[in-house]
């Protein structure tokens, strides 16, 4: 009885060729039952290729960028910051103004800061209790000891005195920004605002911009003689300003009414908001009518400081055109008697 004999092959690994690869890739091996697979196997999929998966590790040798270098500037980047302990709580001591203040839970409840922190809220600053790492974002990696803080530039006017002061003005214009974050579009509000004749400026507390040193800079001068009111609640102030007897003008790029048409007389409110965004809901609510700059081009909306001084020029050039300029009539008659 013949009996084939066994040879080295019978115990060679089996060769598998899956559908679409080609013969230089490394091979599945099978040994016994266990499938085992080299790592290089590990494909997916994508367009048609094979792609070797993607393993993050730690943080280890990886160039972590400066934080003032991949995110954009806020207010509280501005060059009216002070941090660490003993500058905060100095200023404190002072009764400073601040426009906000961050600060870790742990040092909040401190028996040195607490009652302070207290006081420096009942008089508007924003309290942002924090975590050390966004303090570490803010101040940029310095020895900010758990505080920072951002001093109030400019002093702001309470909103019914600011009122009291526009109504002693024949047909008084105020101008509120709801939501201008960029401090230069603010302060190029302010100056336009001034040079034109309004009487003031109401902005909200919350996600816009405070009174830099930046806005205080672009408006050229013009915040030494133009009062600025920050409120808390927008929709309340613009109801305040209402009750007082101001008519509210809100601009939107939506709105069906353009701002030619519309008969500006007595005190007005003129409500502009930021670029793209424009004004928020409630804010359109509140007011009594939405009027829009009727634009030709391509672009759909202004920037908020052209916007304001086109509807602000609007306002004045009815008034001027409706009040008698005698000066102006004098000379008019001479040139017809020559």
């Amino acid at each position: 009885m013949y009996v084939q004999p066994k040879t080295h092959m019978a115990n060679k690994p089996r060769k598998l060729k899956p559908n679409g690869e080609t013969n230089s890739r490394q091979p599945l091996k099978l040994k016994g039952k266990r499938v085992v697979s080299s790592p290089i196997r590990n494909l997916r999929k994508e367009d048609g290729e094979a792609v070797l998966p993607v393993r993050t590790r730690p943080n280890q040798n990886r160039h972590i960028p400066h934080p003032s270098a991949s995110r954009p500037q806020t207010q509280a980047e501005e060059t009216d910051l002070i941090y660490g302990r003993h500058p905060v709580l100095t200023a404190l001591e002072n009764q400073r103004r601040f426009n906000r203040i961050w600060i870790t839970s742990r040092l909040r409840y401190d028996p040195r800061f607490h009652s302070l922190v207290l006081q420096a809220k009942e008089n508007g600053t924003i309290i942002d209790e924090v975590e050390p790492k966004r303090l570490d974002q803010i101040t940029l990696m310095a020895n900010h000891q758990g505080v920072a803080a951002q001093i109030a530039p400019y002093d702001y006017i309470d909103l019914g005195e600011l009122i009291a002061q526009a109504k002693s003005a024949t047909d008084p214009v105020i101008v509120v920004a709801d939501g201008i974050t960029d401090p230069h579009n603010l302060g190029a509000i302010i100056r336009t605002a001034e040079a034109i004749g309004a009487q003031g400026l109401v902005i909200p507390q919350r996600r816009a911009s405070g009174i830099t040193s930046t806005v205080m800079k672009v408006a050229a001068g013009a915040l030494q003689s133009f009062p600025v009111a920050r409120v808390v609640n927008l929709q309340r102030a613009l109801e305040e300003l209402k009750a007082s007897g101001f008519w509210i003008y809100g601009t939107a790029a939506t709105a069906s009414v353009p701002v030619h048409t519309v008969n500006f007389s007595g005190p007005i409110v003129l409500v502009v908001g930021a670029e793209g965004e424009g004004l928020s809901m409630l804010t359109q609510r509140t007011c009594d009518a939405l009027i829009s700059i009727p634009l030709q081009g391509k672009i759909p909306s202004l920037n908020a400081s052209v916007a304001t001084g086109m509807a602000l020029y609007e306002v004045y050039r009815q008034r001027w055109l409706s009040t008698l300029h005698f000066d102006q009539l004098t000379k008019i008659s001479l040139k017809k008697e020559e």
